[in-house]
């Protein structure tokens, strides 16, 4: 499989975080979400080209991810599907893996698990899930669920889809049911941000 373009979407305004710092620079343990997120996918073999999406809510992130090797793409910050699309379409992108900014767990394996993921499946689209439970067991929310194969999973923010149809609407697609911790944590709020700290720590040791 080619290498293809990863999207971090880092636009949001992030206002359950009650914090004055914006959302994707928010720190687990010493750096910002958002690094955490580029370095696994620059650790990622079938990751090429990074574009990093903001908006004019995140202004201070535009600037931190420059010193890294990426594309800077300022989109109109009309949520987070709409700003997707404006991305993949100013760039003129094929194939396309878009991850929330706030999944600083996300590993380079995990990455490259997905995408060959996607490849085998055939379909234009994939999104990756976690099984509901995955995340109910930590005490984290849950604002979308539904059902595949009888069991309720969340989307985690993470999706590859062919930017060729973008303008089509609904793609056939295949969900990934992936139960494991590292895509089940969106930093949302301080609690969750405590906990993707703790599961950091208990993987390190």
């Amino acid at each position: 499989m080619k290498q293809i373009t990863a999207i971090v979407m880092a636009g949001g305004k992030g206002k359950r975080m009650g914090a004055e710092e914006e959302k994707p620079l928010i720190k687990m343990n010493g750096k910002p979400v958002v690094e955490h997120v580029l370095t696994a996918l620059q650790n990622a073999k079938r990751v090429g080209k990074i574009v990093v999406a903001v908006s004019t809510s995140t202004p201070r992130t535009a600037g931190f991810v420059k010193k890294f090797p990426v594309i800077v793409l300022e989109t109109p910050g009309k949520g987070y599907i709409q700003d997707m699309q404006f991305a993949v379409k100013n760039l003129g992108l094929k194939a396309v893996l878009a991850v929330a900014s706030d999944l600083p767990l996300i590993t380079s394996k995990i990455v490259d698990d997905v995408l060959e993921r996607y490849e085998a499946c055939g379909k234009p689209a994939l999104t990756v899930a976690v099984p509901i439970e995955t995340k109910t067991q930590f005490g984290v929310g849950v604002e979308y669920a539904f059902e595949v194969d009888g069991r309720m999973v969340v989307p985690t923010g993470v999706n590859v889809i062919d930017g060729r149809l973008i303008d089509d609407g609904w793609m056939d697609q295949e969900v990934y049911v992936l139960d494991k911790n590292e895509v089940a944590i969106n930093v949302n709020t301080l609690d969750d941000l405590q906990l993707a700290e703790r599961l950091c720590t208990s993987a390190i040791e």
